[in-house]
């Protein structure tokens, strides 16, 4: 699949780490360090502007290594980007640790998967089918 993107950063484009990596990773573009203090957020620019077909989107997910090691994570976990949005694609990134954590220039920040979506179109119905399960929800099974 083609996607076109506009690279106005001082790094290299998007790239998969391994031959069967899902995500890209994609760097913080910035002209001075972040320093994103515990339990606080930012909004953190990549220089990257794309368009992504039709159908699609881009899913913008954590780093584990960021995620276990440091604490900071994708706050809107995906993230999504739509492919009618033409803006750049910013980061929101939030530090759960009780360390600030330093986001330098070039720093890998985060991974985005494009994924194939369907439009749902509702079916205004008095009831839905039964199931096995029914109404049991959030630990209904009290399985761990």
């Amino acid at each position: 699949m083609k996607v076109r993107i506009v690279n106005k950063s001082k790094h290299q484009l998007p790239g998969y780490t391994t031959e069967y990596s899902a995500g890209m990773d994609i760097r913080a573009n910035i002209d001075e360090d972040i320093i994103l203090e515990p339990l606080k957020r930012v909004l953190v620019k990549t220089g990257l502007y794309i368009e992504i077909p039709v159908g699609y989107e881009a899913q913008i997910r954590p780093r584990s290594g960021l995620a276990i090691n440091k604490g900071v994570t994708v706050l809107n976990s995906p993230g999504t980007i739509d492919s009618d949005y033409r803006g750049e694609v910013c980061i929101i990134l939030v530090n759960l640790s009780d360390e600030n954590f330093v986001i330098k220039d070039g720093e890998r920040i985060c991974q985005m998967i494009i994924a194939r979506h369907e439009r749902a179109e509702w079916e205004s119905v008095q009831e839905i089918d039964k199931t096995a399960r029914g109404e049991g929800g959030f630990g209904h099974t009290g399985k761990h």
